[in-house]
């Protein structure tokens, strides 16, 4: 059982599926804000987008740094939604904080240890990724960091981890997810676009996703996918990305023991 409060107005919690939706990263203010409208009329209530990006080329596009924070902020005033984004590391933890409600640590920070004890001191939920080098032991450890000081609003994502196939760009193990459900009381989320790669994977990753029990999704979604300046393989467009919302939204009533009757009533 759990809940968290992101903002005064807005808790998760197991009754609920949780969706967090958004850009790879920040491009623009007309691409956020068209992305977070059309994500609000959904009833999506949280907004991703990276406004730095940890790219494993230095000549790949390395995000809008403060200016896509303030992008950011002006798509959440204008929806209402939450905002979460990553954080790189422990010098911008601050400038982070004063414009995201959850503060993101992504794969290649999942174990750095001085980030994750700062983070742990700070009052705002942390959205914690798996490595993906790190056994499932190592994500929990790593989760014990944050808790340790204090800070026990954690948000944990499985988005895949490195192994010999290469058929994906990164294998999703959906087993871990039961596994972890087992050894904390935090929610479990998939993220179904990096391990997929590719868009037209993203949707039956979601749906294995939530089928082996977590308790949401965390989606790359894009207005124009095919102009992305990272990960354009991956995102979905507005048509494809409300096809896997209301599917996966079925599908996790189901799971949930919800009747579609009561869904409907619950969106009223």
């Amino acid at each position: 059982m759990f809940e968290i409060a992101i903002r005064d107005d807005l808790k998760i919690s197991q009754d609920e599926m949780i969706f967090i939706a958004g850009p790879c990263a920040v491009e623009s203010e007309e691409q956020l804000v068209e992305t977070a409208k059309f994500l609000s009329r959904l009833g999506v209530k949280i907004l991703r987008g990276g406004a730095y990006k940890p790219r494993t080329s230095p000549d790949n596009f390395q995000g809008l740094g403060e200016a896509g924070l303030k992008i950011l902020a002006s798509a959440a005033d204008q929806t209402g939604m939450a905002i979460v984004t990553e954080v790189m590391d422990t010098e911008n933890i601050g400038i982070v904080s004063r414009y995201s409600d959850i503060l993101q640590v992504g794969s290649r920070n999942s174990q750095n240890f001085p980030l994750l004890k700062k983070l742990g001191r700070q009052k705002k939920p942390v959205l914690l990724k798996r490595g993906f080098g790190n056994t499932v032991d190592e994500f929990i450890n790593s989760s014990r960091y944050i808790s340790r000081g204090g800070n026990r609003n954690i948000i944990m994502v499985e988005r895949g981890i490195r192994t010999f196939e290469t058929s994906t760009r990164f294998t999703l193990d959906v087993s871990a997810v039961p596994v972890i459900k087992e050894m904390v009381d935090y929610p479990v989320l998939i993220d179904p676009s990096h391990p997929a790669g590719k868009r037209q994977l993203v949707q039956p990753l979601a749906l294995a996703g939530i089928g082996s029990g977590s308790d949401g999704l965390m989606v790359e979604v894009h207005p124009s996918p095919e102009s992305a300046l990272s990960d354009r393989e991956q995102q979905l467009d507005f048509q494809q990305f409300e096809k896997l919302y209301r599917t996966s939204q079925s599908m996790f009533s189901f799971m949930r023991g919800q009747t579609f009757l009561e869904m409907e009533k619950r969106e009223r």
